[in-house]
């Protein structure tokens, strides 16, 4: 992108001070235990690192995690020897939020690197302060030119696969970071709540997997503590420290973060958890994913209903680019054999599709990405006769959840809505479909393209059967030939979005960890088709 300005990426000293302040995960025997003391020698400390979230050209949001009551500062600064610094005096921190906090910055300027540090302060001594610990990040920009780059992926220790020290833990994050992304979206299955790691897990080949382990990820979570453990649990790996310090994210959920195919109103029937309704447990996984992620929580409430726990919401990033994130978990009907002849509910329920429609009609943006936790034309099953997202498998005009997709996909072609495109991870492969009505039973939608980039360090899995409903045609795949192979055995996936400043085309790169680019696919704005 000719005329996007060089940015150089934050300094050796910046990385070292900001996000190693400890090595590697076995570096953190206090933080792996309960939670914090609420009385402790010395000064507040922040081994957990720094994360940013909610920007725009303007503003953005600082978290940290304390290991003891604190009073959060943060100073910004346009370089890293932070001259004429601004400080913002944030929260106090203590064990009602699990010890984190975010705080809140405005008046930014657009496009530029932002450098920033956190000081945690006793409030009893506000001259008593720990360590600084120092991140950056790029706001988004108010021109056109100057182009947008962000990475996408999800599905983080899953299937009995977290950090493993013996290869250096979650690698494909120093990768994803040496690419300094403006921003990484993380397409949910962000924590794997539901699945116990063991200490070691031998593999077909003979080799032994070994997991770095805490109390929460022996057990399914259920309390609020379990959840807050496991969203911890990633932060415990040097490689996420560091690629969080330079990265802003945005970040949605989807099943794993409460349970495995989980629907509200759920009642389990599942002997490792003591407490069966899914309502409840979702209500504190909410809870502990606003205090881990810098997400801006409405109404400061984590309630079971929609309103006070919504979760789906638009991130405009400058001229080029919206990215509307869904929340395909919250608001759907029960899993089912999915071909009702009428469903308003669907998977994302009638007021965020209002939502959605409204806010793509409304868009200016060049591109707009819905990101969605799961994909449209791919089969994802749950159990024998029930189907966990859009499609079920029956090619013909559109049932069940389907019926909602339609009905956006044809707004979306009757209100000219040009440049959307699908990202989603869930099914543990990379692939690329493009869909067409020509191929298609429901014929009434412009061409488009879906992209599905994943796992992040998750066992990867064989690629799933499509349903010809939307006419899709599976351009590229890459996936195991069995289930759930290792990290070790298999490359982790993520996808690359970069939209020119002076064309406007927006090139999707679809990698693998290790392996460099495989597939690309370049698309032109103002298009159908593609």
């Amino acid at each position: 992108m000719p005329h996007r300005p060089h940015i150089p990426s934050p300094g050796r000293r910046t990385v070292l001070r900001g996000s190693l302040l400890v090595p590697a995960a076995a570096a953190l025997p206090a933080a792996v235990g309960a939670a914090p003391a609420l009385a402790l020698a010395g000064r507040p400390e922040a081994a957990w690192g720094v994360q940013v979230g909610s920007v725009t050209a303007s503003s953005a949001l600082v978290w940290v995690r304390s290991d003891r009551p604190a009073r959060m500062l943060v100073e910004t600064a346009s370089t890293e020897s932070f001259r004429r610094a601004r400080r913002w005096y944030g929260p106090l921190i203590g064990p009602g939020s699990d010890f984190t906090g975010t705080t809140p910055l405005y008046g930014l300027p657009a496009g530029e690197q932002v450098h920033y540090r956190v000081t945690l302060a006793d409030p009893r001594d506000p001259r008593r302060t720990g360590k600084p610990v120092y991140g950056t990040f790029r706001t988004a920009p108010a021109r056109r030119r100057d182009g947008v780059r962000f990475l996408w992926s999800g599905d983080i220790a899953g299937q009995g696969w977290g950090i493993n020290p013996d290869i250096g833990g979650y690698r494909v994050y120093e990768e994803m970071r040496r690419l300094d992304p403006d921003f990484f979206l993380c397409s949910g299955d962000t924590v794997y709540a539901d699945g116990p790691l063991q200490p070691s897990v031998t593999l077909p080949d003979g080799r032994v997997w070994r997991n770095v382990m805490t109390e929460e990820k022996a057990k399914v979570a259920e309390t609020l503590d379990e959840y807050r453990g496991n969203f911890r649990y990633n932060l415990l790996d040097h490689n996420v420290r560091r690629f969080n310090a330079q990265v802003p994210s945005v970040v949605q959920w989807d099943d794993h973060e409460v349970r495995n195919n989980w629907y509200p109103g759920q009642i389990l029937d599942d002997a490792r958890y003591t407490e069966k309704n899914v309502d409840i447990l979702a209500a504190r996984s909410a809870r502990a994913f606003h205090e881990y992620f810098p997400v801006s929580a409405p109404n400061g409430s984590y309630g079971t209903s929609s309103r006070r726990s919504r979760m789906y919401r638009t991130v405009h990033h400058g001229p080029l680019l919206d990215v509307f994130v869904l929340d395909m978990r919250s608001h759907r009907n029960r899993n089912s054999p999915n071909r009702q002849a009428d469903d308003t509910t669907g998977i994302l329920g009638a007021e965020q599709l209002r939502w959605l429609k409204r806010s793509l009609a409304e868009s200016r943006a060049v591109w707009k990405v819905i990101a969605a936790d799961m994909p449209l034309g791919l089969v994802v099953p749950d159990g024998a006769t029930d189907f966990e997202a859009v499609a079920q498998g029956d090619p013909g005009a559109p049932l069940g959840r389907e019926l909602q997709i339609a009905e956006l996909l044809r707004f979306i072609k009757h209100r000219k809505v040009t440049g959307t495109l699908w990202l989603t991870a869930d099914v543990h492969y990379t692939s690329a479909q493009h869909y067409a009505p020509e191929r298609a039973a429901f014929k009434d939608f412009a061409p488009f393209w879906e992209f599905v980039s994943g796992p992040l360090a998750a066992g990867g899995f064989p690629a799933n059967a499509l349903d010809g409903t939307f006419g899709p045609d599976r351009v590229f795949v890459r996936a195991p030939d069995r289930a759930n192979v290792s990290p070790m055995e298999s490359p982790q996936f993520f996808g690359e979005v970069e939209i020119d400043g002076d064309s406007a085309e927006l090139t999707v790169r679809l990698r693998a960890e290790g392996g460099g680019v495989l597939f690309t696919k370049v698309l032109r704005p103002g298009r159908v088709g593609q």
